[in-house]
């Protein structure tokens, strides 16, 4: 199964699955007068939303190159994330604004039979960020990346909505607005998370230089190639869960054009061989500027 199918799969099935829970969540807070549990089924909705965004960014992410975009079609995966990113950020800020005007409004203390609705909510929250955070770090998704913290947020929102209601169970009469507060504090951590989860999305629209842990083996796939005598530039760009790379190789300055070209081709299926993430090699060669003499053994090259 290729790397997006994973991460489609897992927004799929997380759509479903917060689908589900959004129903509970919400008919429990109703019923059970929490509001807390209500704030939670609002972000399980943006989490199917989420997963849809995910799904469509990935699909369209998925197709090939073509004479419109010889690039292909990657940056969608990154608009999905940022999408996602901002959806959490709105979220936050209606949670706010809705626990603040329960704050104010006086109401019934919960139901004791909403926790143990929360524990089964925590427990496949948690073991559907796992999941879907394995599939992102794998594929290195960012919208898979960001969809996972978007189960992880709900599962923050239920975490607090639990501690709220047992406050405001154990404190009794005078108590019943701790479950609010709960929200509200689960509010702020949702926009942090979205914060943090829209900075990466932005970088790779931006085509942000990627770090060492792509540009490293990289460089070091070009420089073992027998021939290569220098990597002058390396820059890199994400495209999806693809990189582009633009390098400049130093050879030595006798060899024929055919002779370059040909090393040229051998250093790219190193660089595509040593680093799978890389799907496009841009190498520009030049002579090796050093005035020492270039040892014979090396102006012959192979893979």
């Amino acid at each position: 199964m290729s790397s997006e199918s994973r991460v489609i799969k897992a927004a799929q099935i997380g759509m479903l699955v917060n689908a589900a829970l959004a129903i509970v969540k919400l008919v429990a807070g109703i019923v059970g007068h929490t509001y807390a549990l209500v704030a939670d089924a609002v972000e399980s909705t943006a989490d199917i939303f989420g997963s849809l965004v995910v799904w469509g960014g990935l699909h369209v992410a998925s197709r090939d190159p073509d004479e419109d975009y010889p690039f292909g079609y990657g940056k969608a995966e990154s608009v999905a994330a940022a999408v996602v990113a901002m959806m959490l950020l709105a979220a936050s800020l209606g949670i706010a604004f809705e626990a603040v005007r329960e704050i104010r409004t006086p109401h019934r203390t919960p139901a004791p039979w909403t926790l143990i609705v929360l524990v089964a909510v925590l427990a496949v929250k948690f073991a559907l960020f796992r999941r879907t955070s394995k599939i992102g770090d794998e594929t290195g998704s960012t919208a898979g990346k960001a969809d996972a913290w978007h189960h992880a947020s709900d599962a923050m929102t239920s975490a607090a909505a639990f501690i709220g209601i047992s406050i405001a169970l154990w404190g009794g009469r005078g108590w019943e607005q701790a479950d609010d507060w709960a929200a509200l504090f689960a509010s702020t951590i949702i926009f942090y998370n979205g914060v943090l989860l829209v900075r990466p999305a932005m970088h790779d629209l931006m085509d942000r230089m990627p770090g060492s842990d792509i540009i490293e083996p990289v460089r070091a796939a070009a420089a073992s190639v027998r021939g290569v005598l220098g990597v002058e530039k390396l820059s890199a760009r994400k495209a999806g869960l693809v990189y582009y790379v633009d390098i400049h190789v130093q050879a030595n300055a006798e060899l024929s054009l055919h002779d370059a070209h040909e090393l040229s081709g051998v250093v790219k299926s190193a660089i595509r061989r040593n680093v799978p993430r890389v799907a496009g090699v841009l190498i520009h060669m030049e002579p090796f500027k050093r005035g020492e003499p270039t040892p014979a053994s090396q102006t012959s090259f192979s893979a």
